[in-house]
């Protein structure tokens, strides 16, 4: 009992802490993105999340085995490594408000994968839970900021793609990567993804070239630098932490409190605070209560 109750309170102040870090996340690819094109900002944010976990990765390569391997490579491909360019992609057609309501489809990916692949048991007060978050995020983040959300398909998709992305490998880290610890999982993920990426950003872009020639380069430089270390490699080390100690569809609704932390970074620019926004938090953080409400019973079903 007492275990379950500090495991709760760990989960959510890990949830909390994301909420801080990947609600700035949007407004950092965006700076970036002012200096660099969306394939430099892709790259060099997971390089720089490769070259900081290194270290951790020289130490636990020795220790995994060969199947685990193939799933810490799918994490490395499919959580981490196609999102990273697939966002920065996005925002070069569709603002981050957007953005941040697409990316709230994830944790309904996340229950959609975890119930059809690996018997994941849910009630319905959860899945009532997931809609009234996702409601919250969505109402949230259309009247925050002042702006119209101007619907790009052609760039929508790269979101979505990502989310899906994201769901699949939250289910992984879950389901078949239990018994590794985060540190392996996370650093791993990284140094299988990083190898290639940080060569491709070395040989195949302009990128070496504008440190000469971009006089905003060490501006733009230092944002996604920000990006790579806090909000790439070491929000990924929390949130793997999350997914082991809760489960999938908790661990993804971070992604409902996102646009909150966009709300406070527009007070924080000058923006007016409303009164409606109350109503739509209230209600990311009812849902979120929902989804969370039975995750802490025994629930560990086995996979296909």
């Amino acid at each position: 009992m007492e275990k379950g109750i500090n495991n709760r309170i760990i989960a959510w102040t890990i949830l909390l802490t994301l909420v801080l870090i990947w609600g700035s996340s949007f407004i950092l690819i965006k700076r970036g993105l002012e200096v660099f094109n969306f394939v430099e900002v892709g790259a060099l944010r997971i390089s720089i999340a490769f070259l900081f976990l290194f270290p951790l990765a020289m130490i636990k390569i020795r220790k995994i085995n060969h199947k685990d391997l193939l799933y810490v490579f799918l994490v490395g491909l499919i959580g981490n490594g196609f999102p990273a360019f697939l966002f920065a992609r996005a925002q070069t057609g569709i603002d981050s408000n957007l953005a941040g309501i697409l990316n709230s489809l994830t944790p309904l990916f996340t229950l959609v994968i975890a119930v059809s692949f690996f018997r994941f048991r849910v009630h319905w007060l959860n899945i009532t839970g997931i809609f009234i978050a996702l409601a919250g995020a969505v109402g949230l983040t259309s009247i925050s900021g002042g702006n119209d959300l101007n619907f790009n398909i052609r760039y929508a998709v790269y979101v979505l793609l990502a989310t899906i992305c994201y769901a699949t490998s939250v289910n992984l880290i879950k389901y078949k990567l239990e018994k590794l610890d985060i540190v392996t999982i996370t650093s791993l993920s990284f140094f299988i993804v990083g190898i290639p990426v940080l060569i491709y950003l070395l040989i195949a872009t302009p990128f070496l070239n504008e440190v000469t020639t971009n006089p905003e380069f060490f501006i733009g430089f230092f944002y996604i630098a920000i990006l790579g270390i806090l909000g790439t490699a070491l929000a990924m080390l929390a949130f793997n932490r999350l997914i082991k100690i809760s489960d999938p569809v908790f661990a993804s609704s971070v992604t409902y409190m996102i646009p909150i932390m966009a709300v406070i970074w527009g007070i924080v620019d000058g923006e007016t605070f409303e009164v409606i926004y109350l109503l739509w938090i209230f209600l990311i953080l009812s849902g979120v209560y929902l989804v969370n409400r039975k995750f802490f019973r025994k629930n560990h079903p086995k996979s296909f």
